[in-house]
């Protein structure tokens, strides 16, 4: 397939849209990059988000074309429901008055808000698949792992049930769905990309720590804190900025008690501030421990040229040694050791972020994401051809 196909696409976003974290990041990335390829690309999401999106090169629909500038943190909500009730009933007026030949939906939700309409309007359902829920859901509540984590298996088998093609973010998720019995033909992997563009590789001092995005829970930033504890005992220098999208204050307890609280520097999260936050960092750190999918701010900080040091669950394409330093989940120590070394060694820190910048530049482009999908696209496609004339 190429360029100028012109197929529509329909875009089922459960979530605040635009927005900037994972999930509407990728949706909003991915959408701009199909229509810059010729494609007509419309997106149905929840009448919140952090802007419009007015300037978009691609439609935006919502429930009763309202718009409200806010957002919804991660995780489950009281109002999504009913909010996913609404934009289930919108998907199924756009496809009924609306050409369109596939329907693209953007995690478990955005399936459950489009698998009746594109069964009733006979289109193929992508789903494009960020996580899965068998283990992301008990990182959201871990003391109640025994009863969520076969919840998420019975909601990911249903959600592959209802689609008959899978985009997934990462080589893990494949292997999660093909595993589950989904046909490998119909199931690529399409990495998010990053904004190469807006980040310009600044060295940074070896001693300054940065942390950015959402300081919930599952991204194990207590265990940062920790290591960060151990780490500045032995180094003083070392400092650590946080750019969170929320306040401090579940964990200022901890870090009182660690006695860092001195050495940690809250500031907003802002996308627009990102790559001047990041050029005065030397070292970038993920502590996330469980994550199928892929962080964006992996992305962003190897863009950036940042040495990053992350546990094995959320460390996916980083090489240990090459593109950053991968630490085994929930070794406080080894963490502690790895901000260490680096600190001590601006060579390595130098080394490291070098190699970062250029396996970016050479896999993570969105365009590449597009062009991922659109074979899945044509495979469902040719495939829906054959069986109309058999």
């Amino acid at each position: 397939m190429t360029a100028g196909a012109g197929l529509a696409v329909l875009m089922v976003a459960a979530c605040p849209f635009p927005a900037r974290r994972g999930t509407p990041l990728r949706i909003q990335r991915l959408a701009e990059a199909l229509a810059a390829r010729g494609h007509r690309v419309e997106v149905a999401a929840y009448e919140l988000g952090e802007e419009a999106g007015e300037d978009a090169p691609f439609t935006i629909h919502r429930p009763g074309g309202r718009f409200q500038k806010r957002t919804l943190a991660p995780g489950f909500h009281l109002e999504k429901p009913w909010r996913d009730l609404a934009l289930a009933r919108l998907v199924g007026r756009l496809t009924a008055r609306t050409r369109f030949h596939l329907i693209h939906a953007h995690h478990v939700e955005g399936v459950a808000c489009a698998a009746t309409a594109a069964r009733r309007a006979q289109l193929p359902l992508v789903y494009d698949a960020h996580t899965m829920l068998a283990s992301e859901l008990p990182s959201y509540r871990p003391g109640l792992a025994p009863l969520l984590r076969p919840l998420g298996r019975w909601l990911d088998r249903r959600t592959l049930a209802r689609a008959q093609g899978v985009a997934a973010v990462t080589d893990d998720i494949r292997a999660a769905v093909v595993d589950q019995g989904f046909p490998p033909e119909r199931v690529v992997v399409a990495m998010n990309g990053v904004e190469l563009e807006r980040f310009r590789p600044v060295p940074g001092p070896s001693w300054r720590l940065v942390y950015t995005g959402t300081l919930a829970a599952y991204q194990d930033v207590d265990l940062l804190l920790q290591a960060f504890a151990r780490a500045r005992a032995q180094e003083p220098r070392l400092t650590l900025v946080l750019a969170a999208s929320e306040p401090f204050s579940r964990l200022e307890p901890l870090a009182r008690r660690l006695g860092i609280l001195d050495a940690i520097e809250c500031v907003p999260d802002s996308f627009e501030r990102l790559p001047q936050l990041l050029a005065g960092c030397g070292i970038a750190v993920l502590p996330r421990r469980v994550c199928h999918g892929i962080p964006q701010k992996l992305l962003n900080y190897m863009a950036a040229g940042k040495a990053v040091v992350a546990s094995a669950g959320s460390a996916k394409v980083l090489e240990h040694g090459r593109t950053g330093l991968v630490v085994a989940n929930g070794d406080v120590a080894g963490f502690a050791r790895a901000l260490i070394t680096l600190a001590r060694d601006p060579e390595q820190v130098a080394r490291l972020g070098a190699a970062a910048r250029a396996w970016v530049e050479a896999h993570a482009s969105w365009d590449a994401t597009a062009r991922a999908v659109e074979t899945l696209y044509e495979r469902l496609l040719a495939e829906g051809r054959g069986r109309a004339s058999g």
